[in-house]
């Protein structure tokens, strides 16, 4: 993700892939700061489909927390 400075602007969804075609839910617009932590307050197994998405990247959460 080549914006990731802390005050990015970042959409944070959810990417269902249970449904059919893979429904995107966005859960917020806001800053990669703001976005982080409500991604982390998420349970597991709603992170698993987490994903960021700036105005020239999508990254997936978990691919950024893991170190």
């Amino acid at each position: 993700m080549r914006s990731t400075y802390s005050e990015a602007t970042v959409r944070l969804y959810h990417l269902d892939h249970e449904a059919e075609g893979g429904a995107a839910e966005t859960l917020m617009y806001g800053t990669l700061a703001e976005a982080m932590a409500m991604a982390a307050q998420q349970p597991e197994e709603v992170q698993a489909g987490l994903f960021l998405a700036t105005d020239n990247d999508v990254v997936a959460y978990l691919d950024l927390t893991e170190g």
